[in-house]
């Protein structure tokens, strides 16, 4: 049993392994410990984008067409129109989310990570804890234990500058993909999202504010519910919470969270898992410097353009009447929703779009009748 270890890391989801292979890149001993064992499913919509591959390349870890299916670029539609267009640069790929993990586990123990699944921890202060009731002390702490993070509690770094709940219903459908992009229908009780995964299989996830949806998924989507309507189920459903939250700090002293323990976007923008793994590099570099202060802007940073994203579509799903206006205006002026995406990649400056788009887009959003 180990005794002693420079980080101790609660949570062994993509976030906390991702600060396991990080810190190990950096010569940094880590243990990781989590009360499940792999590989670890979650209802999501199972989409990487570009960059979110770029940054598991960064950690190690190549996806390949056998690990998943490729997709060129993302499509928006409700009932009345549609608009799509290709990512700036790279593809995104669908991917199971148990071969994500399984990827990522088998690259954090090659890393030599010591990775404990089914354990449990007890935190005894900000230096010693108890795994399966065997003492171990550490320098630094790391909460990668999802949205209700006991640690974020524990160290008191659960004050929130803001807070919104949605929810999210999972399946997934043996048929043969029928597009090249990940596409984002919109209803009257959500959004939903059909990823391909396989050559053989869809993940089709719909995301509502109704905690308590009671009706099929595809209901209101009659035009995916037509192209499903034979398709074999091959998962039951499955839900989770996606929550839109801001903390006023992430770190502190020798504490620091990552992943959506230490705060996290609607999953509308697809750019949950890209953030965790950027918030592993910037974690790992702070703990290798000594300095975890340094960690608080860094993930302000890399959270600042996801965030600002989300509130846009989110305005969308709220407000029916800007939502059937946006898609209008975007579906005839398709060349706007490709600048979006890219400003959603990183690739076009947010601001620069808002000074040249903005008003352009406001007024014609205005005198769409």
């Amino acid at each position: 049993m180990i005794t002693s270890t420079d980080v101790l890391i609660v949570g062994g989801g993509p976030a906390g392994l991702a600060a396991a292979i990080a810190l190990r890149q950096r010569g940094i001993d880590c243990v990781v410990v989590e009360a499940m064992s792999p590989a670890i499913d979650k209802a999501c919509g199972e989409g990487l984008m570009p960059d979110a591959l770029c940054a598991l390349e960064a950690l190690g870890v190549s996806m390949t067409e056998e690990d998943g299916y490729y997709f060129q670029g993302i499509r928006f539609a409700n009932r009345n129109h549609h608009v799509d267009a290709v990512f700036p640069k790279g593809q995104g790929i669908g991917v199971r989310r148990t071969r994500l993990h399984n990827r990522l586990v088998q690259r954090a123990s090659h890393s030599g990570a010591s990775l404990f699944w089914n354990s449990r921890m007890k935190l005894i202060d900000r230096h010693a804890a108890l795994i399966n009731g065997a003492p171990i002390g550490f320098k630094w702490l790391v909460g990668a234990d999802g949205q209700g993070s006991a640690v974020r509690r524990w160290s008191g770094l659960d004050q929130a500058r803001k807070k919104r709940i949605r929810y999210g219903f999972r399946r997934h459908y043996e048929v043969k993909p029928w597009s090249q992009f990940v596409e984002v229908y919109w209803g009257g009780s959500g959004q939903l999202y059909i990823t391909p995964v396989s050559q053989q299989c869809v993940c089709v996830v719909l995301v509502t504010a109704d905690p308590k949806h009671d009706r099929d998924i595809l209901v209101d989507f009659p035009q995916v519910a037509q192209r499903l309507n034979h398709a074999p189920l091959l998962s039951q459903q499955r839900g989770a919470v996606t929550a839109t939250r801001r903390l006023r700090r992430v770190a502190d002293g020798t504490v620091a969270l990552i992943g959506d323990s230490s705060g996290s976007t609607d999953a509308i923008t697809g750019e949950g898992l890209a953030m965790s793994f950027r918030q592993a590099q910037a974690l790992a570099e702070a703990i290798c410097k000594g300095n975890l202060e340094q960690y608080n802007p860094a993930h302000e940073r890399i959270g600042r353009l996801p965030h600002a994203m989300s509130s846009l579509m989110l305005t969308m799903a709220r407000w029916p009447v800007v939502e059937a206006r946006a898609m209008r205006t975007l579906a005839s002026t398709p060349e706007w929703f490709h600048e979006l995406l890219s400003v959603h990649m990183g690739a076009k400056d947010l601001l620069e779009f808002a000074l040249h788009r903005g008003p352009q887009f406001g007024w014609k959003l205005l005198s769409e009748t």
